[in-house]
């Protein structure tokens, strides 16, 4: 799942080791860059060149990160002719977020992570004119 800077695995290495999925998981969203591209992958699918390009950052980045987000089972890709297209697999993700908005903004550190949130479509609890 997450990519450990010194070893260089996904955190599957140490869920079979014993950590909790749960864990897993949020130590996989833990990296700023693999936020960035879900954020962008909220919007629609995307291949590595777009978001190399959108994203600023180096193929190789982007591909490392997206390789964990798959190993996560929250990104995937279909393949047309010699590209790929990478999308999110599990929408629900984007309500986790919304809900860490809301967490951090009452504790006084507001940030958008949920486009679809800074959007104005709401999140949970959050309530509609």
């Amino acid at each position: 799942m997450a990519i450990d800077k010194e070893g260089g695995r996904c955190v599957s290495t140490d869920i079979a080791a014993g950590i909790s999925p749960a864990a897993a998981l949020f130590h996989s969203l833990a990296d700023e860059t693999r936020l960035r591209i879900v954020q962008r992958l909220a919007r629609g699918e995307a291949r590595v060149v777009d978001l190399t390009a959108e994203l600023g950052l180096a193929q190789s980045t982007v591909s490392k990160h997206l390789a964990c987000l798959r190993d996560c089972g929250l990104v995937d890709y279909r393949a047309e002719g010699r590209q790929s297209f990478y999308s999110l697999t599990r929408p629900e993700l984007m309500d986790l977020l919304a809900a860490a908005e809301h967490l951090l903004a009452a504790t006084g550190h507001a940030v958008v992570l949920s486009p679809v949130h800074a959007a104005g479509q709401g999140g949970p609890g959050e309530t509609r004119p």
